[in-house]
């Protein structure tokens, strides 16, 4: 091997090394990631991981005051507060190492590489319509069996 490719084989690789390092710090962030969010009468606390997965969940003696759905409410309002919170923490952390152009979010969630077409869900199926000219009226109705067929 000649010089100058052992010199392009050395650069590739330490870029390679970099690179490596560099999402093994983002996932180490990543992985850190936690946002924690109080309903406004304050009797709701809900922390979240970085994907917005429910980590820990505080109840004041006011929240066992309200109605179950009216606790249920102010638990998923507030958990989708923090889940928010994290979500925008995962994208500041991970928007160092990507592309120009990139959103962060779109890559969280998946889609980044993916037109609208294709995230639409699919169009519902219409049922198939079949013509049949069949003709019924000479049909024995009477002694048909449980499968469909004559007796």
């Amino acid at each position: 091997m000649t010089t100058d490719h052992r010199a392009q084989v050395d650069e590739l690789l330490a870029d390679y090394r970099r690179s490596r390092d560099q999402l093994a710090s983002v996932q180490r962030d990543l992985a850190k990631v936690s946002a924690s969010a109080t309903s406004p009468d304050g009797s709701v606390t809900a922390i979240v991981g970085a994907q917005g997965t429910l980590t820990d969940l505080e109840l004041t003696d006011a929240a066992y005051r309200m109605r179950p759905a009216q606790l249920a409410q102010v638990i998923v309002r507030t958990t989708q507060d923090a889940a928010a919170q994290a979500a925008e923490r995962a994208y500041r952390a991970m928007a160092p190492v990507l592309p120009a152009g990139t959103d962060p979010e779109a890559l969280l969630r998946g889609t980044a590489d993916l037109r609208p077409e294709e995230i639409a869900p699919p169009a519902p199926k219409r049922p198939r319509v079949v013509e049949d000219d069949e003709d019924f009226e000479q049909r024995d109705w009477l002694n048909v069996e449980h499968t469909g067929g004559p007796r």
